[in-house]
């Protein structure tokens, strides 16, 4: 039977959390429901099993046990955890005043309580959530705040908050899936790099008085080899010294408003990644406009807002013509298409919506039907660089060894 870690609240609205053995996910679910328990997190544990019955104090202890990074300040995955805890407590009818005194309990980040306790200060003086989180907008963001703005608003905050762990989960998703994808191409340019370089410095330089003698009777490509063997052995440093300081002013400018505009222009330009990259910034953008429109938030503001949350600069600024439009009557879907960012079947799903005034859940849909399209794409993509790289990679490393091999196979003759 494997092991669980649970958190969890009682009928009364207080926290408790613990450890317990069971079969499945789904049967430790099940019986923390059954001992009257909403369960907030299940998660498969290495330690020691405990019972669900036991007291929380002795429970709870757990969690104060050597908590590593403590001392590291808050971050996206905290923001996430915080934002589904939040929502089951205000699901089960706990106040939010007490909710937050007992999240900030049992946050194992000193920072993660020290915000908290904030946030409770401020509530507790009389402010609104989306108020308290103001002001530390650097860390939700300004889609955050006003997600929790409107659910205040509409008298659905617990509702909103849960939209808004689901929208941040998907985007968590969406964004690692993206990242392990490139994850083996990297590594393998990496790895043929690292042995091209100690070919280069180590290896060659060992065949440099072999053929000493030599001068032109060596192959050309045995000379050329030989050649960048030594200068990279005697101005290696240099070399690595050069591109250190070339990546940094390259970092450094690429950081700076015109740097991101040329960077981003020409990752839109390039051939198959580019069209990627368009959809994968198009599917976030549709996703939190979708969400921004069901918590409530008011079109223009939405558009707003979700055209912030892009990563690409370009596209972004293709995007800020829409909202004027908008005001002035303007229709989403003719705003959307003058841009000339969106697919077809993009611009039919935003007219629809229009039209049946479901925009919202068809923007949600045409985020799923993108996201899965992207992942797709990233696979078929990935299907034909990899190949592709190791064709090229270990193009260049034969070619360094048949350079060698030649120049052995020169000296033979001349020996014969």
């Amino acid at each position: 039977m494997a092991e669980y870690t649970w958190r969890a609240a009682r009928s009364d609205g207080a926290l408790v959390d613990g450890r317990l053995e069971a079969a499945s996910r789904t049967l430790a679910l099940r019986r923390l429901r059954a001992q009257g328990y909403t369960p907030i997190r299940v998660d498969e544990s290495d330690g020691p099993a405990r019972s669900a019955a036991e007291p929380p104090g002795a429970a709870r202890s757990t969690w104060r046990f050597a908590r590593p990074g403590a001392t590291r300040g808050p971050d996206r995955r905290d923001v996430q955890a915080f934002t589904a805890e939040l929502a089951v407590t205000l699901h089960a009818g706990i106040p939010l005043d007490r909710a937050l005194r007992v999240l900030a309990g049992m946050a194992r980040k000193d920072a993660m309580r020290a915000l908290l306790e904030d946030l409770l200060r401020a509530v507790k003086a009389g402010k609104g959530l989306s108020q308290a989180l103001a002001a530390h907008q650097a860390l939700f963001g300004e889609f955050y705040v006003n997600m929790v703005r409107a659910g205040e608003a509409g008298g659905r905050l617990a509702e909103v908050l849960s939209r808004l762990a689901e929208h941040m989960e998907r985007m968590r998703a969406l964004r690692e899936g993206v990242l392990s994808a490139l994850l083996y191409p990297a590594l393998l340019v990496t790895v043929a790099l690292i042995s091209i370089v100690l070919m280069l410095v180590f290896v060659i330089p060992q065949f440099e008085a072999l053929f000493a003698d030599m001068g032109e009777a060596l192959p050309l490509a045995t000379r050329v080899i030989v050649a960048a063997g030594r200068g990279t052995a005697e101005w290696g440093w240099l070399l690595a010294l050069v591109l250190a300081g070339g990546g940094l002013a390259l970092g450094r400018w690429l950081a700076t408003p015109a740097g991101r505009r040329w960077r981003d222009g020409r990752l839109l330009a390039l051939p198959v990644f580019g069209a990627m990259v368009q959809k994968f910034e198009i599917t976030r953008f549709a996703r939190s406009l979708g969400t921004l429109l069901a918590s409530g938030v008011p079109i223009v503001g939405a558009i707003r807002i979700a055209s912030d949350t892009l990563g690409n600069v370009r596209l972004r600024t293709a995007l800020a013509g829409v909202t004027p439009a908008i005001r002035q009557g303007g229709r989403l879907a003719d705003a959307l298409a003058a841009t000339g960012l969106f697919t077809p079947l993009a611009l039919d799903m935003v007219r629809l919506g229009e039209e049946t005034g479901r925009l919202d859940e068809l923007l949600l849909e045409l985020a799923r039907i993108h996201d899965a399209e992207v992942q797709a794409a990233i696979k078929r993509a990935l299907g034909l660089l990899e190949p592709l790289l190791i064709l090229v990679l270990g193009g260049v490393i034969g070619l360094l060894v048949v350079s060698l091999l030649a120049g052995v196979l020169s000296i033979s003759e001349l020996a014969g």
